[in-house]
C-alpha cells in the first residue's frame, strides 16, 4: 500500500523526490535485500537503484547478505552493477564478504571483476585479503587480472602477508608474479610471516633451491 502511495505522489508532482535516485532513508528495499526476502523484494523492485545516502543500493545490500536469489532479482529488473560511489560496490562486497555465487552473476550481468577502487584495490585483492579462497577462484576463472591489485600491491603481496599457502598456490597457478615490487620495493615473498612454510613454497615456484629443514 505505502508503496501504491508513493506512485500515486510521484505522478501528481513531478518534484516528488521519488523520482530521484537517491532515496533519503533506509528504504524497504534495502530491507527485503539485506535479510534475503524475496517476496517483499519483489513488491519493491520499482526502487531497484534507490540509494540511501550513504550510497547503499538494494543491489549492495543483497551482496552483504549473500542473497543470490535477490542478486538476480534485482539485476533482471535493472539494477546497475555498477556502483555510483566507490564507498559502496557491490562486487567488492561479495568478494570480501565470500559470496562467489554473487560475483558470478554480477559478472554475468556486466559487472566490472577488475574494478580498482583506491581504497579497497580490485575483487581480487580484497578477497584475497580477506582469504575468501571460492571468491578468488571465481575471479580468476571469470578471468580477473591476476596481478591487479591495490596501487603497486598485488593480490600475491597480500596472500603473503596472512601466509595463505592454498591461496599463493592458486594464485601461482594463474600466472601471478612472484617477482612484482610494490611501493616498499618488495616481493611477495619478502612479506611472508617468520617460520611461514609458505617462504618454501615460493623458492620452489622462483627456482631457487629449497630451504634445508630444521633439525629435531
Amino acid at each position: 500500500m505505502r508503496l501504491l502511495v508513493l506512485g500515486e505522489l510521484a505522478e501528481c508532482d513531478s518534484s516528488f523526490p521519488f523520482h530521484t535516485d537517491v532515496v533519503s532513508d533506509w528504504s524497504p528495499v534495502h530491507e527485503a535485500a539485506i535479510h534475503g526476502r524475496l517476496l517483499s523484494l519483489r513488491n519493491l523492485i520499482s526502487q531497484v537503484n534507490g540509494m540511501t545516502t550513504d550510497w547503499h543500493t538494494p543491489l549492495f545490500n543483497a551482496c552483504v547478505s549473500g542473497s543470490l536469489d535477490c542478486v538476480n532479482l534485482l539485476l533482471q529488473h535493472g539494477a546497475s552493477p555498477h556502483p555510483e560511489s566507490d564507498l559502496a560496490s557491490p562486487i567488492h562486497e561479495a568478494a570480501k564478504r565470500g559470496h562467489a555465487e554473487c560475483i558470478e552473476s554480477l559478472a554475468a550481468h556486466g559487472g566490472n571483476i577488475d574494478h580498482n577502487i583506491s581504497h579497497l584495490g580490485t575483487p581480487l585483492y580484497l578477497a584475497c585479503e580477506n582469504q575468501q579462497i571460492a571468491c578468488v577462484r571465481k575471479l580468476l576463472e571469470s578471468g580477473a587480472g591476476v596481478n591487479q591489485g591495490k596501487g603497486l600491491d598485488s593480490p600475491l603481496h597480500a596472500v603473503a602477508r596472512v601466509s595463505s599457502e592454498e591461496l599463493a598456490c592458486l594464485l601461482m597457478d594463474f600466472g601471478a608474479d612472484t617477482c612484482a615490487k610494490n611501493a616498499e620495493g618488495k616481493r611477495p615473498m619478502e612479506l611472508v610471516p617468520p617460520e611461514s612454510p609458505l617462504t618454501q613454497l615460493f623458492l620452489e615456484r622462483e627456482g631457487a633451491s629449497p630451504l634445508p629443514k630444521p633439525k629435531p
